[in-house]
């Protein structure tokens, strides 16, 4: 059991982030306003959590302009990748040790 709560990672420890690291899981990358309207959270919501990953380096930030409009798009990271399916596995072994 200790085992288990070891792989639990606090930086995924909101609904926001785990939101943000499934999203990045199964896409190459996304950018802000698509993260932000499938989250349905508002934009110091989503910048706040994004920087959280992004500070432990789980996610990447690219920030270009197209046209004369700023555009970010996220990216997970090789170890944010490990880590968050360090992370699932974890809650999914401490649920079916509860059975």
């Amino acid at each position: 059991m200790q085992n288990i709560i070891h792989n639990i990672n606090k930086a995924f420890d909101h609904r926001i982030r785990l939101g943000i690291m499934s999203v990045l899981m199964v896409n190459d990358s996304v950018d802000f306003n698509t993260l932000k309207e499938l989250l349905g959270v508002t934009d110091g919501n989503l910048a706040s959590h994004t920087k959280a990953l992004e500070k432990v380096d789980f996610i990447k930030v690219e920030k270009q302009f197209i046209g004369r409009k700023p555009n970010t798009k996220y990216y997970a990271t090789k170890l944010g990748k490990i880590e968050f399916k360090k992370h699932i596995d974890a809650l999914e072994k401490l649920i079916n040790t509860k059975k």
